[in-house]
């Protein structure tokens, strides 16, 4: 009698214990929300950030990775209640999006509240500076206003053009260019003659590029995001404008090719330079890890597929890697503690060769990146060419 209860003594507690183990390797497993602009205007930059998504291994530092893709239809306010979804119902330990400036302010507002890391995958630098507050709970892949604006106003320099008319979306992402411009212009002999604001969902622009026109620029710059960034410059040719055009990266993808057609032939863009890899010299730091990039992204989706949106995509699961190794030293995903060690370890990210560019961060600098990450390309038979 003795040694059955024994036996089942021990039973039981081999039972418990491999409860507990399972139980403990639930909780270690690490959860990641990601919330992306899979339709409206902002699709043409969620959908091949999702495709990078799906690229994700399903292991990070031998932990089990869960990810959860939320659409906010590029729209602030579905971000916020996707952002608050994530981490009330999710429990994720880190959320990467969202596509778009206005989407990714909201989502940090509410992970801040909640002390949760985010890595923003769109561009204006208003998410990440001043590091004070809520923002230094954010970090961003999409290099500063600066290093673009720098770029085509060099490339002006050097071309002799002088005066520069703007059209931008009237954003965060917009006005944080408009305001790098009148910053910038004069250091390079540029002056700007007017600067025009239109919404991502306005279906003309009739209005703000008569006005543009009228002053006869050299240049125009406009400062846009997704295929509503075709708009401006189709109506430019409608008036027959043979000035210079210049783009940002917010609008380098198949899509702005594909609505923009030969109205777009011509244009100058500030990009990553993974969109041009094949063309960057063979000692570029960048070109190695965008070539491995491009093989993994291409080989599933297809040649010419490869998306600078969804080199930030895989960008964030690099930093993600990266910083969650070091911060399971420390603490168990799941609590607040390791939330707390992913934003520190995030912050101290040095040196890391990703797609996109060479991110290092510190506790001033939540976007890590240098002017290595921008270069000029020209669209030509509607491929992407490098300026050299």
């Amino acid at each position: 009698m003795k040694s059955l209860v024994s036996k089942k003594t021990a039973s039981m507690l081999t039972l418990f214990a491999a409860l507990v183990i399972s139980s403990g390797s639930a909780l270690a497993d690490i959860n990641v929300g990601v919330i992306l602009s899979l339709t409206g205007s902002g699709a043409s930059l969620g959908l091949p950030e999702n495709d990078a998504v799906k690229l994700w291994p399903t292991e990070i530092a031998g932990q089990k990775l869960n990810v959860v893709v939320m659409n906010d239809s590029t729209d602030a306010s579905n971000a916020a209640r996707s952002a608050s979804k994530l981490i009330s119902e999710d429990k994720v330990d880190i959320i990467v999006g969202s596509s778009l400036t206005p989407p990714s302010l909201a989502i940090l507002e509410i992970a801040a509240q909640n002390s949760t890391p985010m890595i923003t995958l769109a561009g204006g630098s208003a998410i990440v500076e001043p590091v004070t507050g809520s923002r230094t709970w954010a970090f961003k892949l999409s290099p500063p206003e600066r290093y673009a604006v720098g770029r085509f106003l060099s490339h002006m320099q050097t071309t002799k053009k002088r005066t520069v008319g703007v059209i931008a979306i009237a954003t965060a992402y917009g006005e944080g260019f408009i305001k790098e411009l009148e910053r910038s212009a004069g250091k390079y002999g540029v002056k700007v003659l007017n600067i025009e604001r239109y919404n991502p969902t306005d279906q003309t622009v009739t209005g703000q590029i008569t006005k543009i026109a009228a002053a006869r620029p050299d240049a125009v710059y406009i400062i846009s995001a997704g295929t509503a960034g075709a708009l401006p410059q189709i109506e430019l040719n409608r008036r027959g404008y043979r000035g210079v055009v210049y783009q940002t990266q917010g609008v380098a993808n198949n899509d702005f090719l594909r609505v923009g057609g030969k109205d777009v032939e011509g244009t100058y863009v500030t990009v990553a330079p993974v969109l041009v890899a094949e063309q960057l010299p063979e000692e570029d730091p960048i070109r190695k890890p965008a070539m491995e990039f491009i093989k993994l992204f291409e080989g599933k989706y297809g040649p010419g597929s490869r998306s600078l949106f969804a080199a930030s995509a895989w960008d964030a699961y690099l930093l993600l890697r990266e910083a969650a190794g070091k911060a399971l030293k420390t603490a168990q995903p799941g609590t607040p503690a390791f939330r707390q060690a992913l934003r520190d370890e995030l912050e101290q990210t040095k040196n890391l060769h990703a797609a996109e560019a060479i991110y290092s961060f510190n506790e001033k600098d939540h976007n890590g990146v240098d002017e290595r990450s921008q270069v000029l390309v020209r669209i030509e038979n509607g491929k992407w060419k490098l300026v050299k």
